[in-house]
């Protein structure tokens, strides 16, 4: 759906308004309209989805995603001068782009956005975990999650068990969601470049989501389990139950949190909440 009038180029939208990153919000800026193009497809199908994108920064991937088959997007932005930034685009979006000055931490989303829903977004480094942490323990109110993250951080949704990587946030997310890395991007695709390189990663909640409760016991069980890697687990879960827990699960207490698959997981959790 392309725009009546043409936003004028990224750059020139971040001259005019000051937007230099900001290291301290996390932000590194995606101007290439390829690869941002790229992006937006790799988070399809949005035909008829409301999008929700968290810090768009200077509007390039909201320029990207305006031009899917998205019914509305949402961009949230904390920083005032991006807010500034895009306005301008909002005037070319046909009503279809509402820009939010907000704390995407604090931002109660399914009360913001009608479903369906999806978050698509180059998240801040910095809060970039907890916010994903936030958004599965509602996973089953939104359509898809299509993230940047650091590569590593992205390597650890994805992890597989007994790998390093392996932890907390890979457990939630696959016991959740559907995950995969859909591309790599390298540093130099920023502005400025971070020292690491990025991946894109898609997250599909899962039809049948467990109860808030299990959500919030599999959360208490990981942050234990993974909290304390290399002791055994009759070691690391002595406060939930130790030995006893993990002989009730069938697991071996002398196993380590990274040998565990995410179904022994939810095993233990199940134990843990007294099979309810």
């Amino acid at each position: 759906m392309p725009d009546e009038i043409s936003p004028p180029p990224l750059r020139e939208v971040i001259k005019a308004h000051d937007l230099r990153a900001d290291k301290s919000l996390g932000q590194h800026f995606l101007l290439d309209p390829n690869l941002l193009a790229s992006i937006a497809a790799r988070a399809e199908p949005l035909e008829g989805v409301n999008v929700i994108e968290i810090g768009p920064g200077p509007g390039g991937l909201t320029r990207a995603l305006l031009a899917t088959g998205a019914r509305h997007v949402t961009a949230i932005e904390y920083d005032p001068r991006a807010v500034a930034a895009i306005r301008a685009l909002a005037q070319t979006a046909r009503g279809r782009l509402t820009i939010l000055h907000a704390d995407a931490m604090k931002a109660d989303l399914p009360a913001l956005v009608p479903a369906p829903r999806a978050i698509v977004a180059n998240l801040p480094y910095n809060i970039g975990t907890p916010l994903l942490v936030s958004w599965l323990m509602r996973a089953g109110e939104f359509q898809a999650f299509t993230l940047m993250f650091q590569l590593e951080v992205a390597e650890r949704i994805c992890a597989a068990p007994g790998s390093p990587a392996y932890g907390r946030i890979s457990v939630l997310a696959q016991w959740l969601c559907d995950v995969a890395i859909l591309m790599h991007i390298p540093a130099g695709a920023f502005a400025p470049p971070p020292k690491v390189d990025s991946a894109l990663i898609r997250l599909v909640p899962k039809p049948e989501q467990p109860p808030l409760r299990h959500i919030r016991a599999m959360e208490k069980l990981t942050a234990a389990a993974f909290g304390q890697r290399r002791k055994m687990l009759r070691g690391a879960l002595k406060g939930l139950g130790g030995a006893a827990l993990l002989e009730a699960a069938g697991i071996d207490p002398a196993r380590r949190a990274e040998t565990l698959s995410v179904a022994e997981f939810e095993r233990l959790m199940r134990v843990l909440t007294g099979g309810e």
